[in-house]
């Protein structure tokens, strides 16, 4: 699960915890999501249930993180006390065994709107750290200068202005690739990035009063908007696409 999903699976029962408490926790090393080759989060059932052991810990008992840490290692260890297992099931509820809870937290909807998501908001956060040279991008994607150079010619990567790519350039070149396989070129490609410059600027479009704002934290709220609308957009591509498949193969 990305952090966003995390974030809706927890705050029906934790309302004031954030994206920036998880980051935060896992800085402190009390959760060790992976991470893909992109850098993004990426949660399993057992992070969610330390998460919400922490936050339960720190809620109820109003323990230091130290001291939950010590907790947490001692679970690892296998040497956890009676007090810790019973910290553990408060934080499962009451007659609620861990695998229950890892099951309710799997089957829990969605809350972003009222859509359950493919696509999570989180998602949407962008790396501007991640800057790869040329070299960097055609080896990381598999592909050769010439591809290279028909995907910049058919804008669909746009190099930054010191000539650097990143991870989502990686990303498109390694899909545009596989979809050359099919016979489709870097032109024919064009479509769909026109597609998505026409969603962005109606997305732009609803955010943009939202950024002028002069209320505090009207910056903020509008970067969520535009995330939010984004990841709604690309569920409603994926659905929309589904359906036109399933039509045409008459299904």
């Amino acid at each position: 699960m990305s952090i966003g999903s995390v974030l809706d699976l927890l705050r029906p029962d934790f309302p004031d915890v954030t994206i920036s408490k998880i980051r935060f926790l896992e800085a402190e090393g009390l959760i060790r999501p992976e991470r893909t080759p992109s850098g993004y989060r990426r949660f399993s059932i057992a992070d969610c249930e330390r998460l919400r052991f922490v936050l339960t810990a720190q809620r109820d008992q109003y323990l230091p993180l130290k001291v939950i840490k010590e907790q947490l290692e001692a679970i690892d260890s296998g040497a956890a006390t009676l007090g810790v297992r019973e910290a553990r099931a408060k934080a499962d509820g009451p007659g609620q065994s861990s695998a229950d809870s890892g099951a309710r937290q799997v089957n829990a909807p969605r809350r972003l709107g009222v859509v359950p998501t493919e696509i999570s908001p989180d998602d949407l956060r962008f790396d501007h750290e991640i800057r790869l040279t040329r070299a960097d991008l055609l080896t990381q994607a598999g592909i050769d200068e010439k591809f290279l150079v028909d995907l910049i010619r058919a804008n669909l990567i746009t190099p930054g202005a010191a000539g650097f790519f990143d991870a989502e350039d990686v990303t498109l070149a390694k899909t545009a690739s596989a979809m050359a396989e099919f016979g489709l070129e870097a032109r024919h490609l064009r479509a769909f990035k026109l597609a998505a410059d026409r969603e962005a600027a109606l997305i732009a479009q609803i955010a943009a009063p939202i950024a002028k704002s002069r209320d505090a934290g009207a910056r903020a709220r509008a970067d969520e908007t535009v995330r939010e609308l984004a990841a709604l957009s690309l569920t409603l591509h994926t659905c929309l696409v589904k359906s036109s498949v399933r039509s045409s193969l008459g299904g």
